[in-house]
């Protein structure tokens, strides 16, 4: 397995490469993996076969944290990382540090000031409620393609909204890799695996659990009611998510999966959207009723 730092290093090796016929998966990470990641580099692949290549990255991009969000908090392990990734047999793993990422950003004159933004998708829920999160997202993601040259890169369904924007920034920017969206990881109990569940100590850990249970309670009434107003859903959410002490609810969201456009009545084939605080730790779900 080899370890690269360097964009021209990476590029170089992605020609290399692309001229011997390989097929390149990507996995984009920010690192501190878990079974849920470790499911995308197997998806990655399978999609790019035996004789293709898959490189993981790993790099906690700052531009998708705000100021007052845990970026120098962010668990990172790096050693443990490459481990699990050389059982997985991965191919490449490139992990660049900020100054390689977005040279003097920072600076006066900054040398880098070029940033991709999608207009519509990214307008709801993690948008309204993280701004400029997804200017962050669809900037490094449009970097790593170009530094990467994947033919396919796999993305994770908990990060519903993410994919849909990544999607979209493909097709509208013309990028020459196809999305693959493999679905949500989650522990024996529900919760969705990700890597600040390491932040829940004690009971907070059980309680995390609220939010898929609060998916199945939603998912329950709107079988039985067959269509449900989404305003009076919401209420119930917040009621259920508010029966931990510990919780407290950012948003619920019901949208269509195509368009993400919110809708007012919601019937099975929905799809559901929450982020929940509990502690301190924002925890982020979704799910199709």
């Amino acid at each position: 397995m080899q370890i690269v730092s360097s964009n021209a290093a990476m590029q170089r090796l992605a020609k290399k490469w692309q001229r011997a016929g390989a097929l390149i998966g990507l996995v984009p990470t920010m690192g501190f993996l878990h079974e849920g990641h470790l499911s995308l580099v197997r998806e990655a692949r399978k999609r790019a076969g035996k004789r293709g290549k898959v490189v993981v990255s790993i790099y906690v991009n700052p531009t998708q944290f705000a100021p007052t969000e845990d970026f120098s908090k962010y668990p990172r392990d790096l050693k443990r990382d490459l481990k699990l990734l050389r059982v997985e047999g991965v191919d490449t793993v490139f992990v660049p540090d900020d100054k390689e990422m977005y040279p003097d950003r920072r600076d006066v004159p900054a040398r880098f000031s070029t940033y991709v933004t999608e207009e519509k998708l990214s307008q709801t829920m993690e948008g309204a409620s993280r701004p400029a999160h997804f200017r962050g997202v669809t900037t490094v993601v449009a970097k790593l393609f170009n530094i990467v040259l994947p033919d396919v890169a796999v993305f994770g369904q908990k990060d519903f909204q993410q994919a849909a924007i990544i999607k979209r920034m493909v097709r509208d920017l013309n990028f020459p890799v196809r999305i693959i969206v493999a679905p949500t990881a989650r522990e024996p109990d529900g919760l969705a695996m990700s890597s600040r569940n390491k932040y829940l100590e004690g009971d907070l850990r059980r309680q995390a659990t609220v939010l898929w249970r609060a998916m199945r309670a939603t998912k329950v009434a709107v079988k039985k009611i067959k269509l449900f107003s989404a305003a009076v859903l919401k209420r119930d959410v917040k009621k259920w998510i508010e029966t931990e002490p510990d919780a407290r609810l950012d948003y619920v969201e019901f949208f269509d999966p195509e368009t993400l456009v919110p809708i007012t009545e919601v019937s099975p084939g929905t799809h559901m959207a929450l982020a929940v605080f509990v502690g301190k730790t924002r925890l982020i779900d979704n799910g199709r009723l």
